[in-house]
């Protein structure tokens, strides 16, 4: 299917005004057009495409995208509001009630402010705790706004309301409101309007706590398992691009351009299939889009610090935190600290744990992904700890572990420098060296999760000692521990190198040999060495594995082709079969330290 231009279902409800026929371009026969309909599967009003028929029935599940298969019924409902009078005062029911009670899912919106009046605002959820006495005495006294949170408004805001939220609509606001699939509304004051009320339901499913209103940095508007809205400004040119995973729908809020050569303006939706590629918006314009994405959690578990962050199926971090590790209180205590990191994330988000899949975890140490034990971790002074059902105990969704340096080696292989190929081995070049193998886009973990310890091969019998405790591996040789160690030893062995201009041996870092390379043999030597050692391990790794790429990480990494040219010409030279075989490209890692959060989202991603 190509792009298509959305025809809305407008409604005439007794609250609305003109402005969406006069100046958004919505063509009824109603007088009042109180809302349009620019994308809908619900019954209760069917958006066309311009051939007339309904949009519902011309989708094949490719053009809906992979992301909707887990919904029984298409999960979003995109409209236009144009707010003359007040809108009642309402609230919706969650997921759970309604669909015990009313035969129907529940209903969590977003509204995005397009345009509103001088002083128009909205009411969002209580002011303060409040109790069931006290709402229900003010709705009998016609006081229910004095209990609820006033905002004004102006055009580019964003409000986020959760499912048991008391909400309404003020006059003089045009709203483009993002929600669930769902028509269910209870309204406990109308203004005298003389609509049915259901009061004993909305003092039923209403949150009665204080509502505090959260709201997302960056182009991210709102997000959740239903609907993901982000805000893009088009200044000239802008593209983009689906994935095969969710379809885009593309509506013009302000200014005027073209989408793939459409012509479009303010009030104008469009509906781009998942399985259509890439597309380009021209012009000058703002637009919002909506998709249907799948969230994870993912956890980075250090000695010192947890780093969490809220990840979708595409590789972006919604939002990131961290706290304390507090690994001297023991391993239940760290366990709810990972716990209450992720609580402290949903909240962020206006999520709850439904919106996400679950929790993906990098931990240091021996892991046993299949049952999420850290079998050993020096770092954390563990044994044999449970960690993904410590965890579980404080928190009700799924968590997978997986070793850390693994993990990144994951991240950077499904979202960073590797996300053109599905056979890549990663060597993090650190104070020691890890790294991780995936294989046809899946991680190599080995017997137990117990195997891809790459800087532990050994290149040199009976050489340097290793922190594993034997001689001549790897991480002896090409960490950057060592580069340290084999700089330290060319200066006290030739006291007229140039690399004591630094001062004394404690100021040598990883960089001294590479600043001196050019201008000082003894520097020389020790990088020439250094990058011998390293393209014995990456040749050894790309004989056994034979992957597309070999991905590059660590600090000694900022040496950028210094590093990897000469490594590169190693490899071509000393691969097996040379240019008669598959080549392997080296790459340098991109993510940085979002790796590990990234990969362990990626534990989790099918």
């Amino acid at each position: 299917m190509k792009i298509q231009k959305l025809i809305p279902e407008c409604k005439d409800y007794v609250w609305g005004g003109n402005k969406l026929k006069e100046a958004y371009g919505k063509i009824s026969e109603k007088t009042l057009v109180a809302e349009s309909w620019e994308l809908s599967f619900h019954k209760d009003g069917l958006t066309k495409t311009e051939n007339g028929l309904a949009l519902t029935t011309q989708l094949t599940k490719e053009e809906l995208g992979s992301n909707l298969s887990g919904f029984e019924f298409f999960p979003v409902l995109n409209k236009f509001i144009d707010a003359k009078q007040n809108l009642s005062v309402q609230v919706h029911p969650s997921d759970a009630y309604a669909l015990k009670n009313e035969n129907s899912f529940g209903k969590t919106e977003m509204w995005y402010i397009v345009e509103a009046e001088e002083g128009a605002g909205i009411y969002l959820g209580f002011n303060r705790d409040v109790t069931s006495e006290e709402y229900k005495r003010a709705i009998e006294q016609n006081k229910l706004t004095e209990l609820l949170n006033f905002y004004k408004v102006k055009a580019g805001e964003c409000y986020f309301i959760p499912a048991g939220t008391v909400h309404a609509i003020g006059a003089g606001c045009l709203i483009y409101e993002i929600q669930q699939n769902s028509n269910l509304t209870y309204r406990v004051y109308d203004y005298g309007r003389g609509r049915e009320l259901h009061i004993e339901k909305a003092l039923t499913v209403s949150n009665l706590n204080k509502h505090e209103n959260i709201t997302l940095k960056g182009e991210a508007l709102g997000v959740s398992k239903y609907f993901t809205v982000t805000k893009l400004l088009c200044a000239q040119k802008r593209d983009l691009q689906t994935d095969g995973k969710t379809f885009h729908c593309v509506t013009v809020v302000k200014g005027e351009g073209k989408i793939e050569g459409l012509l479009v303006k303010k009030g104008d939706s469009l509906f781009v299939p998942a399985n259509y590629g890439k597309y380009t918006l021209t012009g000058d314009m703002e637009v919002i889009m909506t998709q249907i994405r799948k969230y994870y959690l993912g956890i980075d578990l250090g000695g010192t610090f947890i780093k969490g962050g809220i990840v979708d199926d595409a590789g972006n971090i919604i939002l990131q935190d961290s706290t304390p590790t507090e690994r001297e209180k023991g391993g239940a205590a760290v366990a709810q600290n990972i716990a209450s990191l992720c609580k402290k994330l949903l909240k962020q988000a206006n999520m709850t744990e439904s919106d996400v899949v679950g929790i993906g975890m990098g931990s240091p140490g021996m892991i046993d992904s299949k049952t999420g034990e850290v079998v050993y971790s020096n770092n954390l002074a563990w044994e044999h700890f449970s960690l993904a059902d410590e965890v579980q105990k404080h928190i009700s969704l799924p968590v997978k572990v997986a070793n850390d340096a693994n993990v990144a080696a994951l991240g950077e292989t499904k979202f960073g420098c590797g996300k053109n190929y599905n056979n890549t081995v990663m060597f993090t070049l650190g104070t020691g060296v890890g790294g991780g193998i995936i294989i046809d886009g899946k991680l190599f973990e080995g017997n137990r999760s117990a195997g891809a310890e790459i800087g532990h091969s050994v290149i040199v019998a009976g050489g340097e000692q290793c922190s594993c405790g034997r001689r001549g591996c790897l991480e002896a040789y090409a960490s950057a521990t060592a580069l340290i160690r084999d700089t330290k030893r060319a200066m006290l062995a030739h006291k007229d190198s140039k690399m004591w201009e630094i001062g004394d041996i404690d100021s040598v870092t990883g960089k001294t040999a590479f600043d001196y390379k050019d201008s000082d043999i003894y520097a020389k030597e020790v990088v020439d060495n250094y990058i011998q050692k390293i393209g014995v391990g990456l040749t050894n790794a790309a004989n056994v594995f034979r992957p597309e790429a070999i991905i590059l990480g660590g600090g000694v990494c900022a040496q950028g082709d210094n590093l990897v040219k000469p490594l590169q010409e190693y490899l071509n030279k000393e691969l097996y079969a040379g240019e008669k075989g598959p080549q392997v490209k080296i790459l340098i890692a991109t993510l940085g330290n979002s790796a590990g959060l990234l990969g362990a989202a990626a534990l989790l991603i099918k």
